[in-house]
């Protein structure tokens, strides 16, 4: 697309995983100035934050906001909880009951100020990196959680009510499975060594964990080398003693 062909300004949701990161690599394509905001707010796998941060830079965003909310102790979650157990790949089936790894209300809360920040700075979209195919069982990554947001954002907002304006929720990997995002992503040459999907927020992916069994599984069926798992596997390489 040219630069001509680009519209004003966008607010991307950059959580530092994969998914955000291509939702980031979309939203530059279409969109002249794209602002960035990142939430820590009490998340296990908080090294995310710092795959926020240089996906950000990478992609020379307009502007990028890390917000720190302390809300872990209010949204009883795997994610949020160390002590709780984190859900272990199995065999690959749509889950029947909402996983542990469910936030209360996350993307409501995420949603929600990214609305605010967008209002503030004249911005007509929000971008999330939400999926629905590789579905995880989350009630707030369907497309009429999505839909359902926009009505509110026109009646919750000046921007909304005065000027009639439309914010719009751009989900642009909700049809897409992990491989077609990986295909994606590749071609708009989203640097996956700098994103993050472990839950565990180790040093390493942890290999283990629901999020890096769906980005192996992504990578392998899309026939894409995935480079984070091959610098890891180089670490520790080269920590074992001979």
């Amino acid at each position: 697309m040219s630069e001509a062909e680009r519209k004003g300004t966008a607010v991307v949701l950059l959580s530092g995983g994969m998914d955000s990161a291509t939702a980031l690599a979309v939203a530059r394509e279409h969109f002249r100035r794209v602002h960035c905001l990142t939430v820590e707010y009490g998340q296990r796998h908080v090294r995310e934050v710092r795959s926020a941060r240089r996906l950000a830079a990478h992609f020379r965003v307009a502007d990028h906001r890390v917000v720190r909310l302390p809300l872990a102790p209010l949204l009883r979650s795997a994610l949020t909880d160390a002590r709780r157990a984190l859900p272990r790949a199995g065999p690959r089936r749509r889950p029947t009951r909402i996983p542990a790894t469910y936030v209360p209300a996350r993307n409501t809360i995420l949603l929600s100020i990214a609305l605010g920040y967008a209002e503030s700075i004249g911005a007509e979209a929000i971008y999330i990196g939400a999926n629905a195919i590789d579905y995880s069982g989350y009630p707030d990554c369907r497309p009429e959680y999505f839909r359902a947001f926009e009505r509110l954002a026109r009646l919750a907002t000046r921007a909304g009510v005065e000027e009639r304006q439309a914010f719009r929720i751009e989900a642009p990997l909700l049809h897409l499975s992990k491989a077609d995002i990986v295909r994606l992503g590749d071609r708009l040459q989203v640097p996956w060594e700098m994103t993050w999907s472990c839950y565990e927020g180790g040093k390493a992916p942890c290999g283990r964990c629901d999020s890096c069994a769906l980005r192996a599984r992504g990578f392998e069926t899309a026939g894409v080398p995935d480079p984070l798992v091959r610098r890891a596997h180089i670490r520790s390489s080269r920590s074992t003693p001979r």
